[in-house]
């Protein structure tokens, strides 16, 4: 006899006429209400889909605090609510005419929920229905969208969970294969500024300036004059690249910079020039000595917008860009360490850098939360040491412990900092621990226009990096799959709490007071189940414990045997 898990996998389980999905009315958690709606049929170029899982992201709570006022939402939330869930898998349950050479009852997929049409963003979850809900129409937003289709297959064998946090996880891996640009940008705008040239340098560009490759359009402000004719000679002799004075440090005759180049530096001028600078520009700066204080780095955009700062010793413009090209990848055999490392997004990076091949040698994580801090020692820990890989947790808030844990790296610093926490201070403070060739990844979302101050002059005098990192993209959730298909990476291993569809606003409170060490997972159609975490289900569900890696992590077969005994 075919059991109940079966047909359900099969999507030979009766569709109800009526369907269940979470209603976000406005801005506050009181505002989220279960509600009903008719499942709708899907037309000719539409997929009816079931929603099998969804992980609750922070992303979920910044959307039920603003409201209205979020930057992904735009229309009337009373009127037209909006139904979160991004993290999500389905499977199609009916085909529309004209897609049913391409799609088949029964077939399973993820979505990457940054959609795109016309360069208007549709995310799954914010303006298009999102997971917290039982059925969803797929339509041509998401099949033919500005990239093409956004649906990634998922393979029969794959866990619901595994696959529904494919995307924070893919947000995750993404970070480690950032690319900067090492030249200037072909087609852009450059900036060079001479403000605070060294009179004794003969300033030069020798790469990125030619006919194969130059911007659009230079501007010059206080450039030598020797460097200015130069240039202004190959200008013309390459032909139609626009060659401006700019009189003005702080009235460029455009709206945004590619690339701003300071011969020689001071913290001030930086902090005039930088909010010029374009989504994904670069400064890069000459000097031969330290500046005389911090600057006041936008750290948002560094996050948000990709802003890179770079810097050399001497006087060739080209260094300050190729000399050290940026690593984004974790340093082999290195010291890393993990700012915030206790929350859901931290976890994962800790498990990466210990699963993953040719890692760092130590790993340091710290956070302020030690009921967190002791949970990933105990999960992680022992895997960790098992490998040879020095694995020290330490929390600020005890103080003696910490520094006497962090005394070790007041002299080498750490090759690796990724700061997990949006704080600035902290992340000033983090930034004072690189080591030479040193990179600091600020993964935490701060908002644009927050500020931290950061010594550039590590940029030259330590050849350190600042990169900073936001979402992933359909390429990023597709090796994510693989690596998780593949065995490589698990995101059951991130799972510290599950429950069904009623159970999703104590969820979402849950996220909001970061309550659970890792991430809460929500079983969109199985009976109603509370929010549990998922070691208390010794005492809930003995048989789903059972099947739990050492009695504390999620995995396929504890997957299954809760939704066998689950499912209605």
């Amino acid at each position: 006899m075919t059991d109940k898990l079966e047909i359900y996998k099969r999507a030979q389980d009766p569709i109800p006429s009526i369907y269940r999905r979470w209603h976000l009315y406005g801005a506050g958690l009181e505002n989220l209400k279960l509600a009903e709606a008719p499942t709708p049929e899907p037309g000719p170029d539409e997929l009816l889909v079931r929603h099998d899982a969804c992980g609750l992201c922070f992303s979920d709570i910044k959307v039920i605090r603003l409201g209205e006022e979020h930057p992904r939402i735009y229309r009337n939330m009373k009127e037209d609510p909006v139904v979160l869930g991004h993290e999500v898998a389905m499977t199609v349950m009916k085909v529309g005419e004209n897609l049913k050479d391409q799609y088949k009852p029964g077939e399973r997929f993820t979505v990457q929920p940054d959609i795109y049409i016309d360069g208007v963003g549709y995310a799954y979850g914010y303006e298009i229905q999102g997971g917290l809900s039982q059925y969803n129409i797929i339509d041509q937003r998401v099949l033919n969208n500005d990239d093409g289709n956004y649906l990634i297959p998922v393979r029969p064998s794959t866990g619901y969970a595994e696959a529904g946090l494919t995307e924070p996880w893919a947000c995750v891996t993404a970070a480690y294969e950032l690319k900067y640009r090492t030249g200037l940008k072909p087609g852009g705008v450059t900036w060079i500024i001479g403000s605070k040239a060294n009179p004794e340098h003969n300033y030069s560009l020798s790469a990125g300036f030619d006919a194969a490759s130059h911007p659009d359009k230079l501007l010059l402000t206080d450039v030598p004059d020797y460097l200015a004719d130069a240039l202004r000679a190959r200008a013309a002799a390459i032909g139609g690249i626009e060659v401006v004075d700019v009189p003005d440090v702080e009235k460029p005759p455009v709206e945004v910079v590619d690339d701003i180049v300071l011969l020689g530096a001071d913290a001030e001028l930086i902090e005039k020039v930088s909010p010029w600078l374009n989504h994904f520009g670069v400064v890069a700066i000459l000097a031969d000595e330290p500046l005389d204080r911090p600057v006041n780095v936008d750290v948002g955009r560094v996050h948000y917008n990709r802003w890179l700062y770079v810097g050399a010793r001497g006087s060739e413009i080209a260094d300050a860009y190729a000399n050290t090209p940026v690593r984004s990848s974790l340093k082999r055999n290195g010291k890393a360490w993990f700012v915030g490392a206790g929350g859901p997004i931290g976890r994962m990076h800790v498990q990466r850098a210990i699963q993953k091949a040719n890692g760092p040698k130590t790993i340091v994580c710290t956070d302020v939360s030690a009921h967190r801090l002791q949970d990933l020692d105990e999960t992680f820990g022992d895997e960790a040491r098992a490998q040879g890989i020095d694995f020290i947790c330490l929390n600020p808030m005890e103080r003696e412990a910490y520094d006497a844990g962090m005394a070790p790296f007041k002299e080498t610093g750490f090759d690796d900092i990724i700061v997990l926490a949006p704080i600035p201070p902290v992340i000033a403070d983090a930034a004072n621990w690189l080591a030479p060739e040193g990179v600091m990844n600020i993964f935490a979302g701060v908002a644009r226009g927050t500020t931290a101050p950061l010594d550039l002059s590590n940029l030259y005098m330590k050849d350190a990096r600042f990169i900073g990192h936001s979402a992933s993209s359909f390429d990023d959730l597709k090796l994510m799959l693989h690596e998780t298909e593949s065995g490589e990476l698990s995101p059951n291993r991130s799972v510290a709490a599950i429950g069904s569809l009623s159970a999703a606003k104590d969820g979402l409170q849950a996220v909001q007071d970061q309550v659970y060490p890792g991430k809460v997972v929500i079983y969109i159609n199985i009976e109603d189940f509370p929010l549990t975490a998922v070691p208390d289900l010794k005492d809930v569900l003995p048989s789903v414990y059972a099947k739990l890696k050492d009695g504390r992590e999620w995995t396929n077969e504890a997957e299954a045997e809760f939704l066998r005994v689950m499912l209605p």
